[in-house]
Formats: structure tokens, C-alpha cells, sequence
């Protein structure tokens, strides 16, 4: 059986069923708890783990990639971000919702399009 969201292989008895279709445990978490960047809860607890943490945070690789590009570029929107770091829309989601409750990033409007760019950077990016 496959999971009808991501089309991952799913071993019998192992498939899980939201609103009518079959999904891998993966997406029916995603449908269920979706990552939402706006979480008041995760920002208090990741500032908390990060300022009571005795060592640096360690950032995985993608979540690192994400904030070497916003430093380079000043700001990019979420499909220009997903194409340079080569993230399907699900994991670029869960990695700036990660890096939005730490505040290493946040969102902004442009011109009516949302941009991604780091916390404490302001508009418009420095001229280098």
C-alpha cells in the first residue's frame, strides 16, 4: 500500500486514515499537527532550551543552508528559498517554523509577497 500524500511504501497494518485517505505515519502527523511558525508555546520552549542550554544549539544542515542563504541575500521568498536550498515544500516548512520559534528568522511582507529573512536583519538588506 502507498501513502497517498508522499507515496512512501506502507507496511500492512502500518497505514494510517485521515478524512478518507491512507497516509504513512509521517503525513497523518503533518495533517493532524501541522507545523505552524506563529506558536507562542514552541517560541517560549526553544528560547528556553536555547538560553538554558550549557552548549551552542546546533542548527541541522538544512536549517544552516536556510540562514547562509538569508545572510547572503537579505531576504528571499519561501519558493526562491526552497529552490536554493533543493527542500520540498514540507521540509522547508518545518525548518523555518523550527528557526522561527528559535528567532533566527522571521517573515515579512513586499510588495504583497511574503520574504524570508533573518531576525535580527532590517529591511532593506545591507549593499555588499
Amino acid at each position: 500500500m502507498k501513502c497517498e500524500s508522499c507515496g512512501v511504501d506502507i507496511e500492512e497494518d502500518e497505514e494510517m486514515n485521515h478524512h478518507g485517505r491512507v497516509l504513512c505515519e509521517d503525513c497523518y502527523l503533518d495533517a493532524v499537527a501541522p507545523a505552524r511558525a506563529c506558536d507562542p508555546w514552541a517560541v517560549y520552549t526553544a528560547k528556553s532550551f536555547v538560553n538554558n542550554s550549557r552548549d551552542e544549539v546546533e542548527l541541522t544542515d538544512s536549517q544552516a543552508k536556510i540562514i547562509e542563504i538569508l545572510e547572503k541575500t537579505g531576504g528571499v521568498g519561501q519558493e526562491e528559498l526552497a529552490s536554493m536550498t533543493g527542500l520540498c515544500r514540507h521540509e522547508l516548512e518545518n525548518a523555518i517554523a523550527t528557526l522561527r520559534h528559535m528567532e533566527k528568522l522571521r517573515g515579512e511582507l513586499r510588495n504583497g509577497k511574503k520574504f524570508i529573512m533573518l531576525w535580527d536583519k532590517p529591511y532593506p538588506p545591507p549593499v555588499s
